[in-house]
């Protein structure tokens, strides 16, 4: 696996570009630990000439948001017949929309929070008024609210009063033209993540999110020291076989390859819900990933060592 030369794409375009890059140098040092020679490369207007002057063994995808999880940079790569670590363009199109996700594993029996999704449109020609009224009536309060599409949980909030709900519709759909309404699960939030290995996908340590503000939004996610972090989750044997069953679930369910993480809640009553999967997981020193790969006593760079590897074969074959 040494004399292999991979190319960390990050960066981008999207709202989690500063994120991308901090996941692409992170990566980088944990291959190059692995003995894996790496170039470090932005996702954009140069790729493409990039791509066809210097031609890497495989790519490996450090981009979060749009470009990297909404099967964007995953088609160019499929139509360059170019090796990379990540799912295919077709289930990252499927996992990036969470309402589509959402109703996938509701179908296949899996917990999740009740939820309702409206564009933007719908408030302007019905009445934001009798519309937020409506949604209170459904759904209840406290309520979460989120881009139906994106990551790093950014435009995402708890409602906790009915006050508050227009502020919060307005902050969310900055970052998106649809809103994905969920009844609040007061709960133990927590991420697990899936690594494809030779005998199929399996779940590391679920990691247990607490943080200081009580929401882990895009600042408790990204500021160290403002977010306690447990690994592996305090939720005992059952649970944890829960969430990993859920996890694994989910990844084989939305067709998902490599790696993915999925973002959960156990109630106090000790249901596991589903929330949302990533197929492009952070890998910055705050990110869920890497705790869980080193609670699992692994190291980061020989897992993606592997996973570069498996993705070489897949196209070879």
């Amino acid at each position: 696996m040494t004399d292999r030369w991979v190319a960390v794409l990050s960066g981008g375009l999207s709202h989690e570009r500063d994120v991308s890059l901090r996941s692409g140098r992170r990566l980088s040092a944990a291959l190059r630990t692995a003995g894996v020679t790496v170039s470090e490369w932005d996702a954009d207007g140069s790729l493409l000439d990039r791509v066809r002057e210097h031609r890497p063994d495989a790519v490996v995808i450090a981009l979060h948001g749009g470009q990297g999880e909404n099967g964007s940079i995953q088609s160019v790569l499929e139509m360059l017949d170019l090796p990379f670590v990540g799912t295919d363009s077709h289930a990252c199109r499927r996992a990036w929309d969470k309402p589509s996700a959402k109703a996938d594993l509701a179908a296949a029996g899996i917990a999740t929070p009740d939820w309702i999704v409206l564009p933007h449109s719908t408030f302007r020609e019905l009445g934001a008024r009798a519309v937020l009224d409506a949604m209170v009536e459904r759904l209840g309060l406290p309520m979460m609210l989120k881009p139906d599409q994106g990551g790093s949980a950014l435009g995402a909030q708890v409602v906790r009063d009915a006050a508050d709900l227009p502020a919060a519709m307005v902050g969310c759909l900055a970052y998106g033209d649809t809103v994905l309404a969920e009844k609040f699960i007061d709960g133990v939030e927590v991420a697990i993540a899936v690594i494809d290995g030779p005998d199929g996908p399996e779940a590391l340590p679920a990691v247990e999110i607490v943080p200081e503000s009580g929401v882990y939004d895009y600042t408790a996610r990204y500021t160290a020291g403002l977010t306690d972090f447990h690994a592996p989750a305090r939720v005992g044997a059952e649970t944890s076989a829960a969430l990993a069953e859920l996890a694994v679930t989910a990844h084989r369910r939305l067709g998902l390859r490599d790696v993915s993480r999925t973002d959960a809640i156990v109630a106090p009553d000790g249901t596991v819900y589903f929330l949302e999967v990533n197929s492009s997981p952070g890998l910055t020193e705050t990110s869920l990933l890497p705790m869980a790969v080193e609670t699992d006593g692994r190291s980061l760079g020989d897992i993606y060592a592997s996973l570069i590897e498996r993705a070489v074969e897949r196209t070879a074959g």
